[in-house]
């Protein structure tokens, strides 16, 4: 452990601007054991604005979050217009203080060992030193003391500052990878995110580790946690492009395998956030039925394995219906000639599953697929009908699954051109065959649309 490296001054003048920083400084007035630690401190650095806040303190985490959380609502509660939320994690000696505007992790400084290879590890107190020793790369190492007579200065691990600024990411000790093997996702995640490279040893440990299996003595929860929060970061495609180059993405599963150009094709014509989600898209898109995979009984493979990752069952199913459809969504386009066949093949797919199939549609040149796919998404999705079910049913036809055929009847025929954008058109060809109740309520009905 290094101490004294330099004046932090000015990253605590950054602090203060941050979400939170103000209240972290304040309660560390006086206090020798409040030390902002990590990404965070890597990152002011870095001269980025770190996404989140971690501190470390020599009492209990949940007390100090507490007392933050205290503040937070004291500060923010009338300008965020809701409290924040306390999450601890006794068994790691944590706690993590969320509101609208920002995050604080807080934890114990403590010691960690491995009962095993990628077990979770036995924590307990620790010195500052063995708290240091216990993290994934030494730029992650760095610390910036916020109160007390320390004010200000920097610590961290032997050469974490020239690695920084060599752009390395080192581990502390060769057993690193071996003790936890998710720090091996952590080398890829941190080097896209960063630009970094592994340090030539760290290279070869890593190559080691996955050459002799690490990865198969973790949970596939741990391992579904690592690959969500690639997927969460910034340039998701960057970070599962770096974990293809050191062989991580095959070593999950046999399924998982990227076709970055194809990937990025597909991001390109996805709509926005609401309305379709990017993760979804990159995590099907890893698992996109290969003909070098055996595909039978490839669902149920896929749901396994996604529930195997803790996959939230909406995200999974979403996730397996695009990696399915989107195949079989292209050799259906191929021959929609009209906007009513298209809408027939694509309006009950995942949006995902259509970027997708624009994706592979290109890949194969397969121009007619790609461009129905492509106006399903940017045009005629967005088709509506005037009238709804009440219309009909004020005109006498009776309740029940009649109306929704007639609806998409209709609906049909004006994605074809053949309505306009008439309401009393869309009524007629609804109604078409029908007689109104009573006379005059169509001419009525349709004046209200």
């Amino acid at each position: 452990m290094t101490g004294g490296l330099g004046d932090g001054t000015a990253l605590l003048e950054r602090l203060r601007e941050l979400p939170g920083g103000r209240v972290l400084l304040e309660l560390s007035c006086g206090r020798d054991d409040v030390e902002l630690v990590g990404g965070a401190v890597r990152d002011l650095l870095l001269g980025r604005e770190p996404r989140e806040l971690d501190v470390i303190v020599d009492g209990p985490a949940d007390v100090f979050a507490s007392r933050i959380a205290a503040l937070v609502d004291c500060r923010c509660a009338a300008h965020d217009g809701r409290r924040s939320t306390i999450e601890r994690h006794e068994r790691f000696g944590t706690a993590a203080v969320a509101w609208k505007r920002g995050r604080i992790d807080v934890a114990t400084r403590r010691d960690e060992s491995y009962a095993a290879p990628g077990a979770l590890p036995d924590v307990r107190a620790g010195t500052r030193e063995q708290d240091v020793r216990r993290r994934d790369f030494t730029v992650n190492t760095i610390s910036l003391s916020l109160g007390g007579a320390r004010r200000g200065e920097l610590h961290a691990a032997p050469g974490a500052l020239e690695d920084l600024a060599s752009g390395r990411l080192r581990v502390l000790h060769d057993r690193s990878f071996v003790d936890d093997p998710t720090r091996l996702l952590r080398l890829a995640r941190y080097g896209a995110r960063l630009g970094f490279e592994p340090e030539e040893q760290t290279a070869r440990l890593a190559a080691q580790a996955l050459a002799q299996g690490a990865l198969a003595t973790v949970s596939h929860a741990r391992i579904g946690a690592e690959l969500r929060l690639a997927l969460a970061e910034p340039d998701a495609l960057a970070a599962l492009e770096a974990l293809e180059r050191l062989g991580l993405l095959a070593a999950l599963h046999e399924a998982i395998e990227l076709d970055a150009p194809l990937t990025r094709a597909a991001l390109a014509a996805l709509p926005p956030e609401p309305e379709a989600s990017r993760d979804v898209l990159l995590l099907a898109s890893l698992l996109l039925p290969r003909g070098s995979y055996d595909t039978t009984d490839y669902e149920t493979r896929l749901r396994a394995l996604l529930d195997g990752f803790e996959t939230p069952a909406l995200e999974r199913e979403r996730t397996v219906h695009s990696a399915l459809l989107a195949p079989r969504i292209v050799e259906r386009l191929r021959k929609a000639q009209t906007p009513s066949r298209i809408y027939e093949v694509a309006h009950d797919a995942p949006l995902e599953a259509v970027a997708l199939a624009v994706a592979l549609a290109d890949e194969r040149d397969d121009q007619q697929a790609a461009d129905a796919a492509r106006r399903w998404l940017g045009e005629l999705r967005h088709v509506r009908l005037r009238i709804t079910g009440d219309h009909l049913l004020r005109a006498g036809i009776a309740a029940g699954p009649e109306i929704g055929r007639r609806l998409d009847t209709a609906l049909r025929r004006k994605l074809d051109g053949e309505l306009g954008e008439r309401a009393d058109a869309e009524l007629d060809a609804a109604l078409a065959g029908q007689r109104p109740a009573r006379g005059g309520e169509t001419g009525a009905d349709v004046e209200s649309v």
